[in-house]
């Protein structure tokens, strides 16, 4: 009976663990650093607190900024794909590129530029 129960509660507890997934945000940029690629960290990270302040809170969802001129940022880059900057949405089944998006609406349009995010991290949740 012992064993019974000790092996449904490691079930619920693999399950609960594979229901939550975590899904981490970077933003890869250099030192030298225009108002664009600014605006696209601060927006970015913005965004996410509004749109998920609870997960943001419990670390369910990260946000990450790394200058890749330095040395400390390499290894991580390189796990990510990133050779250059890049605002990724990474998850253990996913990786998604929205670098082309940051720049596009990060200073312009900060509204669809959460729309975006948006449109990926909300899958990656469940």
């Amino acid at each position: 009976m012992k064993k019974a129960i000790s092996l449904f509660i490691l079930t619920l507890t693999i399950l609960s663990i594979q229901a939550v997934s975590k899904v981490e945000v970077y933003y890869f940029h250099f030192t030298r650093r225009c108002v664009t690629c600014q605006a696209v960290e601060t927006e970015t990270l913005k965004s996410i607190q509004q749109l998920y302040p609870e997960q943001f809170k419990k670390g369910l969802i990260t946000f990450k900024s790394l200058n890749l001129d330095e040395k400390t940022s390499e290894a991580l880059a390189q796990k990510c794909k990133a050779e250059g900057q890049a605002l990724l949405v990474i998850s253990t089944s996913k990786r998604v590129d929205l670098t082309e998006q940051g720049f596009m609406y990060a200073k312009s349009q900060p509204e669809k530029l959460k729309e975006e995010l948006n449109k990926v991290i909300q899958p990656l949740l469940k």
